[in-house]
């Protein structure tokens, strides 16, 4: 995957994310609304390619007033993740070396990356991860479940200690998907159906988008090492 084909694709699903999080908001408060129109107008030129390099800088603005409105990132890692990969864009488009491009877009793809094993190794080392403990006080507990129903999933602890640990090893063993393009779709794949699960039991929505707008820099950086070299 070149680097031109990643950039743009990133652009667009990061457009098609940002249009998702705006909607959010069309019935919210006036001065939420004056934040999230013009971060949908913005984004439907961002999916369109129109003047790119300013729109990603525009985006950035909004953002930042977003940031100021809700007294920083309300939504947690997804908004964090959003804002990550367009700062990494909108340097992608000012800075003029193609050297420079490269490594702006390479951190974001290690971010990426990172993003699981981090996210695995702190699991790991919380023994109620490791016995099943804290997804079935998520399931017993937590304001996530989106049914009721689902809350009954806290009464088969080997289910959710089978369901732990595999999650854990794989957030931990995504950065060896790297090493081939069938490994990496596959893991991004895994890694997709991950996001899609956790929106459809927790509401999480927004990170199933968002970090699927991150996965073409992953491509990009795994044939930039391994194709390349």
């Amino acid at each position: 995957m070149s680097l031109d084909f990643a950039i743009r694709l990133t652009e667009i699903l990061l457009g098609l994310a940002f249009l998702q999080q705006s909607i959010e908001h069309f019935r919210a408060p006036m001065e939420e609304q004056r934040l999230f129109l013009p971060r949908f107008i913005l984004s439907i030129f961002l999916i369109l390619g129109f003047q790119t390099p300013w729109i990603s800088l525009a985006l950035v603005i909004v953002g930042l007033f977003i940031l100021k409105r809700f007294q920083g990132p309300y939504n947690g890692g997804s908004d964090r993740m959003s804002l990550l990969i367009l700062c990494c864009l909108c340097l992608v488009h000012f800075i003029p070396s193609r050297q420079g491009q490269e490594l702006v877009f390479g951190y974001l793809a290690l971010q990426l990356v990172l993003s699981y094993f981090i996210s695995g190794w702190v699991k790991i080392v919380n023994p109620d991860w490791r016995n099943g403990q804290a997804l079935e006080d998520v399931f017993r507990f937590s304001a996530y479940p989106v049914s009721e129903t689902l809350r009954s999933l806290a009464d088969w602890p080997r289910l959710l200690w089978a369901m732990s640990w595999a999650v854990m090893l794989f957030e931990l063993i995504f950065p060896l998907t790297l090493f081939t393009q069938v490994t990496l779709i596959t893991g991004l794949i895994i890694a997709a159906i991950f996001h899609f699960v956790n929106a459809c039991l927790f509401g999480l929505n927004r990170f199933f988008w968002i970090w699927l707008a991150a996965y073409p820099s992953i491509f990009w950086l795994q044939h930039r090492i391994f194709m390349t070299s």
